[in-house]
C-alpha cells in the first residue's frame, strides 16, 4: 500500500512514518512542490494521504485518487479537505487531534502572561537604552492575573488544557461551547456561558480554541467585540479566520479592547495580509498600538516533541484505516455509508 505525503515538512525518508508501518506501506514523501506540480501518478496510485496544511483536498483533487481510501490531516484543524465531497468518494477523512495539546495551551498562556507582565517590552525598552528602559510601568497591559475571569471558547482538548493552566494562576475561568454537555460545568467547576455575547461580557481574558466551520468563521466580529467586558485582552491560537480583522482593529483602536494576542491570521504567512491597517499600525509601532497587540507565526503548535508525536499520530491513524479498518479521530463519518465501504459505526 501507498501513502501520499504532498506537503511533507520533514526532510528524512519518512523515517518514523515507516517505522510505524513496518513494510505494510510505502510513504512517498513530496516537499517545497506546488500541489499542481505533484506527479499525477502519486495521486492515482495511492491509497491514503497524510496531509499537512499547505494542500487544499477538494472535489477536483479527491477524484483523483480513485484508490485512495483515508485521508490523515496531520494536525488538529481539517479546514483544508471538503469532508462531504470525501465521503461522496468513499474516503474517510481523520484528524490527530492531541499531538500538540499542551503545546498550545502553554503558549496561549506565555502570550496572555507577555503582555500582562509586559517582558517583551521591558526587554525591547531595554535594549533601545538601558537607562531610560529601566522602568517598572512602561508596557501598557501589566495586570494581575489572580481574580481575572478567563473565557474560553471552545472546551475541547485544547481549551480545557488552557483552561486548567489558567485556574492554577488563580483565574476564575468560564466558557462557551454549546456542544459539550450539560454538568461539563460542574464536573469541572468552571462557569459556563449560553452564549458568546455572554462570555465576552464577562470574561477580562478570552481564549479562542474552536475549529474553523461555517459557524465559526468571523465569529468574533463587530457584535462580538460590541458585547466584551472594557479592557478585555483577546488571545487566538485557533484559527486565523475565526476572528475578523476589521473589528479587531476597531475594536483596539477604539480601546474596547486592551489587547490581542494572534498565532494565527485570516491570510498566512503574515505578508499576505501585511497591509491591512493593523498591522501597518502594528509593523510601524503606532503609539496606540505599543505593547497591545502581540504576534507568533502559527507557532503554538511546535516543539520538537510535538512534531515527533505528530508524526507518529499521524501514521498511527493511516496504518489503523488501512491495515486493521478501523478508523480513528473520524471527522466527516457523518456523511461515510456502508455502500461506500466504510461503516459508519465501525
Amino acid at each position: 500500500m501507498r501513502v501520499l505525503i504532498p506537503d511533507a515538512k520533514f526532510t528524512d525518508a519518512a523515517e518514523i512514518e515507516s517505522g510505524v508501518a513496518g513494510r505494510s506501506m510505502a510513504f512517498v514523501a513530496r516537499r517545497h512542490l506546488p500541489q499542481a506540480d505533484i506527479p499525477a501518478e502519486d495521486w492515482a496510485t495511492c491509497d491514503g494521504v497524510l496531509a499537512y496544511d499547505e494542500v487544499r483536498l477538494d472535489t477536483h483533487w479527491l477524484e483523483r485518487m480513485p484508490r485512495c481510501r483515508i485521508v490523515v490531516r496531520a494536525g488538529v484543524g481539517y479546514d483544508n479537505v471538503d469532508l462531504e465531497a470525501a465521503a461522496g468518494l468513499g474516503i474517510a477523512v481523520c484528524n490527530v487531534p492531541d499531538y500538540g495539546t499542551t503545546d498550545v495551551a502553554d503558549h496561549a498562556i506565555a502570550m496572555l502572561l507577555t503582555l500582562t507582565r509586559g517582558t517583551a517590552d521591558f526587554d525591547e525598552a531595554l535594549r533601545r537604552d538601558p537607562v531610560a528602559g529601566w522602568k517598572f510601568d512602561g508596557p501598557p497591559l501589566i495586570r494581575r492575573l489572580r481574580g481575572l475571569v478567563f473565557g474560553v471558547v471552545g472546551l475541547g482538548r485544547i481549551g480545557l488544557a488552557t483552561a486548567m493552566r489558567a485556574k492554577a494562576f488563580g483565574m476564575e475561568v468560564v466558557f462557551h461551547d454549546p456542544h459539550k454537555p450539560t454538568g461539563t460545568e460542574l464536573a469541572l467547576g468552571f462557569g459556563r456561558a449560553d452564549s458568546l455575547t455572554a462570555l465576552m461580557a464577562a470574561a477580562d481574558v478570552v481564549s479562542v480554541h474552536t475549529p474553523l466551520t461555517r459557524e465559526t468563521h468571523r465569529m468574533l466580529g463587530t457584535d462580538a467585540f460590541a458585547a466584551s467586558k472594557p479592557g478585555q485582552i483577546l488571545v487566538n491560537t485557533a484559527r486565523g479566520p475565526v476572528v475578523d480583522l476589521d473589528a479587531l482593529h476597531e475594536a483596539l483602536a477604539s480601546g474596547r479592547l486592551a489587547g490581542a494576542a494572534l498565532d494565527v491570521m485570516p491570510l498566512e504567512p503574515l505578508a499576505r495580509d501585511i497591509d491591512h491597517p493593523l498591522f501597518t499600525a502594528w509593523r510601524h509601532g503606532e503609539s496606540w498600538i505599543a505593547g497591545r497587540l502581540l504576534l507568533s507565526p502559527h507557532s503554538a503548535f511546535y516543539s520538537p516533541d510535538s512534531i515527533r508525536d505528530l508524526r507518529r499520530k499521524s501514521a498511527e491513524v493511516v496504518v489503523a484505516a488501512l491495515r486493521d479498518g478501523r478508523l480513528v479521530n473520524c471527522v466527516n463519518r457523518a456523511w461515510l455509508s456502508p455502500e461506500r465501504g466504510w461503516n459508519p459505526e465501525g
